[in-house]
């Protein structure tokens, strides 16, 4: 009864539900790699906020299902990707200073930096805005 009671009360960190078992992944590849391109993969795996070997299956299995994607293009995806990555932390550390500016302000204060800040979000806003329209026309 005791083990019934604390499997009934155990939080459950788990965010998304288990896989079926017809999609759970039984099958173990080992791949070599090198010491430049383990750290350029777990770096692009931490980008993604996932872990190496979910990586390098979900850009494995991309890359199999469009054959007519070449090395090229995947590499362009990839810098897009990347500059939409660093675009949106910009986005918030401009978005700090905004606020930051928005708190003097509703304190009564005139900050002398209001232009250069809303001048910044502008430009992060941009920034944002061309990597995403560079990934929508790559598609």
């Amino acid at each position: 009864m005791s083990q019934r009671k604390r499997r009934d009360t155990k939080k459950l960190s788990r965010k998304r539900p288990p896989k079926t078992r017809d999609h759970k992944r039984v099958h173990v590849c080992s791949v070599r790699l090198n010491d430049e391109e383990k750290t350029l993969l777990a770096a692009a795996a931490l980008t993604a906020r996932t872990s190496l070997p979910a990586f390098l299956a979900r850009s494995a299995l991309a890359a199999a299902h469009d054959l007519d994607n070449t090395a090229a293009a995947i590499a362009g995806q990839r810098e897009t990707v990347s500059e939409l990555f660093a675009a949106r932390w910009h986005l918030g550390q401009v978005g700090n200073n905004l606020n930051q500016v928005a708190r003097a302000i509703n304190s009564g204060g005139q900050p002398a930096e209001l232009d250069v800040v809303i001048a910044a979000v502008h430009r992060a806003v941009q920034r944002v805005q061309d990597a995403t329209d560079r990934m929508l026309n790559q598609t």
